[in-house]
This record gives structure tokens, C-alpha cells and sequence, in this order.
């Protein structure tokens, strides 16, 4: 551990484990600043389905990196890790402790370990192989990196195909796997003194009614009108990286007619529960992670009083104060 650098904390999780409530409960107690670690939470209008946090929430804890992308643009994670940076630079210059909430781990890895230099995308192969997943589906793709790459087909799952139409782009732009390009070289890693932080629900079965119920009130609050904004725009599609979020995936699908109003809870909250399910697994295999149980009843004292005592090395020049 080096003690000269700046401190900076990620605060990680499933959906519906509840860091949002976490990390507000943190910025009460200590001199933190949130910072987003979301891909759905970037885009402006994307507010039910995502659980963007309220006028109320952001008073209290304003977050970065919200609402900076309209849903018809792509948003890496190669520009995540910059703005991330940005932000961090600007919160440790202003004497306080950047805390990095969210569930998108591909941001929290691009950021503690940097990226590879990969080639940007081809717009001609990316809709040859969007074509073939509409023709052959999406497990014909996920087997073909099977055999090109098979390490990164062992990291992506096969319900993915964000990150499966990635990798075969890159092995056909490059003739390279990307795993052995991610392994050539990356970036520097993160100049921040880091503690990493984990909710981890103790209850997979809490967890899942918890999903259920928080997708209910979704819809008791708008999201299918608020998917219907969206889809009556005329220039997004399921495509795009913001369409593709759950949720917003399967209320397209219904406003498509591809599936009923009675299916549609049903669909959103399986989906939602393997998100889950991959996240616990990509938690659960990441090293130096703190875990706390997120139904634990003094869950904010426990974390302040762990950071506050991380936070108390020689040569710190945070000074930690409740507040």
C-alpha cells in the first residue's frame, strides 16, 4: 500500500442490493463525493428503469457521470475510465474522497487496471455480425469465440452479446484474440490508494423479491410510458447499448408486440435476476474485496467506522470528521 497516494473507494454490488442507499448514508458521515459506475445510469431519460436517483437523493449526494449521454450514443468504457478520472482528480484536489458506486464491473476494472489499446469499431463488421445473431442466433457467435478465443469466451457469458459481437470484432479486425491483446499491455493502473467494497446479499431468495418487487414499482410508476418516449423517437433501436439494458429491453419487446402486457413483469424479472446472478459470480471471483452484508441492519455504521479507520495511516492528508 502507498500512503502518498490519494485515497478513493469503490463501493460495489448486485442490482436491488442497495448501494445507492449505502453510499448516501457514506456522504452523510464522511467527506465523500459520488462518482456513477453505471452504463444505464449515463443516459439522459433512462430514469425509472434504472433506479436513477431522485432530486431528493442527489440534494443530499450529488452523483457524477448521470445524464451525460443521450441513449442514441454509444458510451465505452475506455470514455468511462477518462471521465472517471477527471472526476477523481477534481474531488481529491477539492479535499475530499472519491466513492465509486455501481454495478457495471467492466468500468471498475477498466479503472483499477486500464485498458488494452484496442482498435476502434468497425462499423461494417459490427452489422455483419448483428446480422448473423438475427439469422443464426446468439449462441451460434458465443460458440465461434469459443474457438477463436476461448478465454475470453470463458469471461463473457453467453447471454452477452454486447461483449460477444466485441470480441469477434476485434479477432477480425486484428486476427488476434482480444484476450491476448487485453494481456499484451494496458494502461497505467489507478493512482489512488484503493479499498474496495462489496454488498453481498446473504439471501438469494430476499434478493430476488426484492428484484420482483422493485420492477413492480417500476411499472406502477411509468416505465412502460417511459420506454414509450423512448421508442417513439424513431431513431433508437435494440442495438444500442441503451436499449439493451434490462428493463428497458423486455418493455421494448412488449411495445413491439413481441410480448404481452401479462408476460412482461415475468421476462424483466428473470433477466434481471441472471444480471444479478452474473454479478454475484464476477464479485465473488475479484480479489481484494471487502464484503459486507447488505441486509445487515447497521450496514452505513459498519462500513463509516471501516473506512474511517483505512483512512488513518501516516501521511494521509484527508482528515476524517463525521458529519
Amino acid at each position: 500500500m502507498n500512503d502518498t497516494l490519494p485515497p478513493a473507494i469503490f463501493l460495489m454490488g448486485p442490482t436491488a442490493s442497495g448501494k445507492t442507499g449505502a453510499a448516501v448514508e457514506l456522504v452523510r458521515r464522511l467527506p465523500l463525493e459520488i462518482i456513477s459506475v453505471d452504463s444505464a445510469l449515463v443516459y439522459r431519460g433512462m430514469d425509472i428503469g434504472t433506479a436513477k436517483p431522485g432530486p431528493e437523493i442527489l440534494d443530499i449526494a450529488p452523483h457524477r457521470l448521470i445524464d451525460i449521454r443521450d441513449p442514441a450514443e454509444a458510451y465505452s468504457a475506455a470514455e468511462f475510465r477518462a471521465d472517471a478520472l477527471a472526476a477523481m482528480a477534481e474531488i481529491s484536489a477539492a479535499g475530499r474522497i472519491p466513492l465509486l458506486v455501481g454495478g457495471t464491473f467492466l468500468y471498475f476494472r477498466a479503472l483499477e487496471q486500464g485498458l488494452s489499446d484496442m482498435p476502434a469499431s468497425d462499423p461494417e463488421i459490427r452489422a455483419r455480425l448483428e446480422a448473423e445473431i438475427r439469422r443464426d442466433g446468439l449462441a451460434s457467435l458465443h460458440a465461434r469465440l469459443a474457438r477463436v478465443d476461448p478465454v475470453a469466451a470463458a469471461r463473457i457469458h453467453a447471454t452477452d452479446p454486447q461483449r460477444i459481437l466485441r470480441a469477434l470484432e476485434v479477432y477480425e479486425q486484428t486476427g488476434e484474440p482480444m484476450s491476448r491483446l487485453h494481456a499484451r499491455g494496458r494502461d497505467a493502473g489507478l493512482p489512488y490508494r484503493l479499498l474496495k467494497l462489496a454488498l453481498l446479499p446473504d439471501d438469494r431468495n430476499a434478493l430476488h423479491a426484492r428484484i420482483a418487487a422493485r420492477f413492480h414499482a417500476m411499472l406502477a410508476t411509468g416505465l412502460i410510458e417511459e420506454v414509450r418516449g423512448l421508442y417513439q423517437r424513431g431513431d433508437l433501436t435494440t442495438e444500442l447499448p441503451a436499449m439493451r439494458a434490462v428493463g428497458y429491453r423486455q418493455v421494448w419487446d412488449h411495445l413491439s408486440g413481441n410480448i404481452s402486457r401479462e408476460e412482461l413483469p415475468e421476462r424483466a424479472i428473470v433477466a434481471t435476476r441472471q444480471y444479478a446472478r452474473r454479478q454475484l459470480t464476477w464479485l465473488r471471483g475479484e480479489a481484494n474485496i471487502e464484503y459486507f452484508p447488505a441486509n445487515d441492519a447497521p450496514l452505513a455504521e459498519r462500513m463509516a467506522g471501516r473506512i474511517a479507520a483505512w483512512l488513518k495511516p501516516k501521511n494521509n492528508p484527508v482528515i476524517v470528521q463525521e458529519i
